[in-house]
Formats: C-alpha cells, structure tokens, sequence
C-alpha cells in the first residue's frame, strides 16, 4: 500500500466529542430506553465508545449496509447483514459513523418507518454537506468535513486503516 495518512482528528478531540453526543442523548432521552441500531462495519469503534457513556436502557441491533467500492459510492444500497428486532414503538437511535452522500441512511431510515417505530433518530460521527445527495439531517451530529476521504476509528479503506486511534485524511 502506498497511501500516506495526514492526521485530521486526534483520538483527544474524539473522545471529547464522543462525550458531547452522550451527554446530549442522555439528556434527551432521560427516563426512556433506546434501541440503537447501529451501521457495521464503521460504526463500532464510535458505537462502543458512545455505549459507554451513555446512562440509559439501552438495546443494541446492527445492520451491514454497503454503498462503497473503494472510494467510490456505488450509488445503491445492498443489506450484507441485518439483524431481527422489533422496532415497534420503539425510541431508534442510528449509529453511523459517516454520512457522505445520504443514499445509505435514506435507504435504512424507510425501512425502520415500515415497522411504526416511536421515533428515529440519527447519531453520526462525521457529515460531509458537500457530497449529500439526498438532504438527511443527523440529530447528533460530531464533526461536519470538507471532501476528504478518511479513515481511521472505524472508518476504512477496503477493509484497511480501522484500527488507527484517529481518523486521518488518506492520500492515495
């Protein structure tokens, strides 16, 4: 591999905002359980993290959704793996870790709506606004970026880098 990593978020400024959306959640949904239901396999490092601190009920279901090829959206959705749970009546909190071009979480927000949850919200690590197709707005929302492609905490790049302790800017 010859691609170069330039360090965007420290695992510092991670953790503190990782605190910031807990608080925020805990917060809104005081008194309430929550049924997360988070996007793999990005999603687990931010998931786990944000578990932690969170001070509620809490039911966890994942779902495998992918839309990339390298770096590229594909520009459709395809279910890799999805998990059997009632979503009815249930508070739903997505956990994602990138919203990029809104295709995915439009595609798995109509699919909750199907099953007459109580509410839907969105937990993401990372929106880039310059790429959205379709206009999803997160709830929680960590850090918006300009075009870059990164990895790191989670985030990958055909299947590598998820493991870095920061997310950085990948140069091919």
């Amino acid at each position: 591999m010859n691609e170069t990593i330039t360090p965007l978020f420290k695992e510092e400024e991670i953790a503190a905002k990782v605190s910031q959306l807990a608080d925020k959640i805990n917060a809104d949904y005081k008194g309430k359980q929550i049924s997360v239901l988070a996007i793999l396999k990005g999603s687990v490092f931010f998931l786990s993290d944000l578990l932690r601190r969170i001070n509620l009920p809490v039911t966890i279901n994942f779902v495998e959704l992918r839309s990339y090829k390298g770096t590229e959206s594909m520009g459709e959705v395809k279910i890799r793996f999805e998990s059997d749970f009632s979503m009815e009546q249930k508070n739903v909190l997505i956990v994602e870790d990138i919203v990029d071009t809104g295709i995915t979480l439009d595609y798995l927000i109509k699919r909750i709506e199907l099953h007459k949850p109580s509410s839907i919200k969105i937990c993401t690590l990372i929106e880039k606004p310059s790429r959205k197709k379709i206009d999803i707005k997160s709830d929680y929302l960590g850090f918006t970026i300009a075009d870059y492609y990164i990895v790191g905490y989670g985030l990958d790049y055909n299947e590598h880098y998820r493991n870095l302790p920061f997310i950085g800017i990948l140069h091919k």
